[in-house]
């Protein structure tokens, strides 16, 4: 299926606070449904060989970061875990739903505009989670590079197959799950924006990265990894 450029209605400015906050719950729902995280902490297990400081780029509700916690909690592994969301609105949301004692840090702001200060800071790992499919061509390849350049241990793309089967099947699932409908309507676009293995191939290409590797993960996953 050809790939959809067409603008997700989450990423509106005008959206308003308390749609927002419910459009991220009920997307962290899906997410966990669909076993999202399970790529990323398999990440993790290859990766993470010892204490390490992650940044999660667009991290939502924070749904990500406290899986990392606990994954880490359960192996007795120290961490830092550090979020960035361009989003202002998605940093309370995600400090409403996390355990304080995670100490989980969740910063407001685009993390290319900060990237000379984040760049600073020493980054073991970087992730993301369904957000390089809401990048234009330019700034996901600056991404890659950031990540390339920056990650110490590694870094993971966790992101969505684009796949006839998901595109049609999404709104049975988002209907029996009772999302709202921009997590329905968003949903399915997002599967519509999102990449098959020969494009990120080309992206990496593009990037400059060679050692890169590609997986699809079930259900309708396309992950892209560099581990060190």
């Amino acid at each position: 299926m050809k790939r959809s450029l067409a603008q997700e209605q989450m990423d509106a400015v005008d959206l308003p606070a308390d749609i927002y906050a419910r459009v991220l719950v009920d997307l962290d729902r899906v997410n966990r449904v669909t076993l999202a995280a399970r790529p990323t902490l398999g990440f993790l297990d290859r990766a993470a060989t010892g204490p390490f400081r992650l940044l999660d780029v667009g991290y939502g509700d924070g749904g990500m970061l406290r899986q990392i916690a606990r994954w880490a909690k359960r192996r007795g592994m120290a961490c830092e875990l550090v979020g960035i969301d361009l989003n202002a609105r998605s940093q309370a949301v995600a400090q409403a739903h996390t355990d304080p004692a995670m100490a989980i840090d969740y910063r407001t702001g685009d993390y290319a505009a900060l990237g000379a200060a984040l760049a600073h800071e020493p980054w073991d790992i970087i992730i993301s989670s369904l957000v390089t499919h809401h990048m234009d061509d330019a700034e996901r390849l600056a991404f890659l590079r950031f990540m390339e350049d920056q990650a110490r241990m590694g870094w993971f793309v966790n992101d969505l197959h684009r796949h006839g089967f998901a595109y049609h099947g999404y709104p049975l699932l988002a209907r029996l799950l009772l999302v709202h409908p921009i997590v329905r309507q968003d949903g399915q676009l997002s599967i519509a924006r999102s990449f098959v293995a020969d494009e990120w191939r080309t992206m990496l290409a593009a990037a400059h990265i060679s050692e890169a590797r590609i997986e699809r993960v079930f259900p309708f996953r396309l992950c892209v990894s560099r581990c060190r």
